[in-house]
């Protein structure tokens, strides 16, 4: 086994199979930072949720201090007397 470098036969797969092999690790690399970003994406939504909760909180001890305790409907402002039982259940 005294094989000189030039003897060396250096074997390669076609231009085809390296074009998809390439093509497939390309995909794989992707998806991977896809991944990151929408990871990255979620950490900043769920630590910007507690703020938009005050804020929600805040707004709401607004309007029950204009319109007192009842429900507001959201999809079109309509205000409905909270029973008294209901009232009591929501008391801090």
């Amino acid at each position: 086994m005294n094989n000189k470098v030039e003897d060396i036969k250096v074997e390669k797969i076609t231009e085809g199979e390296l074009k998809e092999l390439q093509g497939h690790v390309n995909t794989i690399n992707q998806a991977q930072l896809q991944l990151g970003q929408l990871t990255s994406q979620k950490h900043q939504v769920l630590t910007a949720i507690p703020a938009l909760q005050v804020e929600l909180k805040k707004f709401q001890d607004k309007l029950e201090e204009a319109y007192g305790k009842v429900s507001i409907n959201i999809t079109d402002g309509t205000i409905q007397e909270m029973p008294q039982d209901e009232q009591a259940n929501t008391k801090d």
